[in-house]
């Protein structure tokens, strides 16, 4: 990392019958932006060109065919493919699942092998994605067999993070997953990238129990006081500013949030529901614990409104800003690590 002045964000297209080529031009169209990155759309100038004819965007694209060709100020279009493609808006269609795994692949290639410096992937459809050589329930899955780390699925806004102990999983297999050697990893992860992503010295992180008020001792299932409170201890105990479990069910409406810099949910919808309701088209999910960056919108394919020129680009508007300004926090703290004596990392809570 040489540089940190105009990067290189690769994009991988998601899937073309939804509404991910419409939220990307709507991106990009403001040449503002590429005063301070490089995008890299990863899929083909003959359906690249398709969207642009098709929103009357005025977007000029830079087409190219190897990485080395990319080209600062400009929209780079890496051709993954020559062959035409036929969209069809809001249909689910598993040849268009496939070529949203040849985007995402080529793109993940590009990020291993530093062609790129952070990454930005459109929505997809998890169902029409399954083949023999493609068989993960999603991004996140890929990604941690991919690159270095412990992935962490992380949704975060300025004001508010939720990780996840456990995420696509069904929810009786649930209490199941959760252990103490589980509860420390994901803790770690959460609070490792709280000071390297978010640039918070002392994080201060709320953990939401298991069962409906975090089992009512006993009552309501023994998980909380059995697992989750033994290990909370441990950790706090070494150091860390951890609380919880909290019962789930006040915890966001009471805005006890407010007072965390993290919170940390048992299973997807537990933290997700409160998310979304709190920050839906300006949330950002980021693959936290990984040694690259990556980071998509809060939202899905929408084939409702595909195709109909009206989607909403905020939530990957702020994927993009926020792979950005994770990519320089972490060259800030690895500049710091490697020269002890330069100013800590502010603690800051916004």
């Amino acid at each position: 990392m040489e540089h940190i002045e105009n990067i290189k964000v690769g994009i991988s297209i998601g899937d073309l019958n939804g509404i991910g080529g419409e939220i990307v031009l709507k991106t990009f169209e403001d040449n503002r932006s590429l005063e301070f990155c490089t995008p890299v759309v990863f899929a083909s100038i003959k359906v690249m060109t398709f969207l642009k004819n098709h929103f009357n965007s005025e977007i000029n694209f830079h087409s190219i065919n190897t990485l080395d060709q990319i080209s600062e100020g400009k929209v780079n279009v890496f051709n993954c493919w020559k062959e035409p493609v036929n969209i069809d808006f809001g249909k689910e269609d598993p040849k268009i699942g496939a070529y949203a795994i040849k985007s995402f692949i080529a793109a993940t290639n590009a990020l291993k092998n530093h062609k790129i410096d952070v990454l930005v992937t459109a929505p997809i459809n998890k169902h029409n994605i399954q083949s023999e050589k493609f068989n993960f329930p999603g991004h996140t899955d890929y990604l941690d067999q991919q690159l270095e780390g412990e992935s962490l699925m992380f949704m975060v806004t300025d004001s508010l993070r939720v990780g996840l102990l456990t995420d696509h999983v069904p929810v009786k297999e649930v209490s199941n997953q959760i252990n103490e050697a589980l509860i420390t990893k994901k803790l770690d992860t959460v609070y490792n990238s709280l000071r390297k992503d978010f640039r918070i010295n002392k994080p201060k992180i709320a953990v939401l129990g298991i069962n409906p008020h975090t089992g009512d001792n006993g009552v309501i299932g023994n998980e909380d006081d059995d697992v989750m409170r033994p290990a909370l201890k441990k950790i706090k105990e070494s150091g860390k500013l951890v609380f919880g479990p909290y019962a789930a069910d006040s915890f966001f409406g009471s805005n006890n949030y407010k007072n965390f810099d993290a919170i940390i949910a048992s299973y997807h919808d537990q933290g997700l529901i409160p998310f979304k309701t709190l920050s839906f088209g300006q949330g950002v999910n980021f693959t936290g614990g990984l040694n690259r960056i990556r980071t998509s919108p809060d939202h899905g394919t929408a084939y409702e409104v595909a195709g109909k020129g009206i989607a909403d680009e905020n939530s990957f508007k702020e994927a993009v800003f926020t792979a950005i300004k994770i990519f320089k926090n972490r060259f800030d703290f690895e500049q710091l690590t490697s020269n002890p004596l330069k100013k800590a990392p502010r603690n800051s809570r916004k």
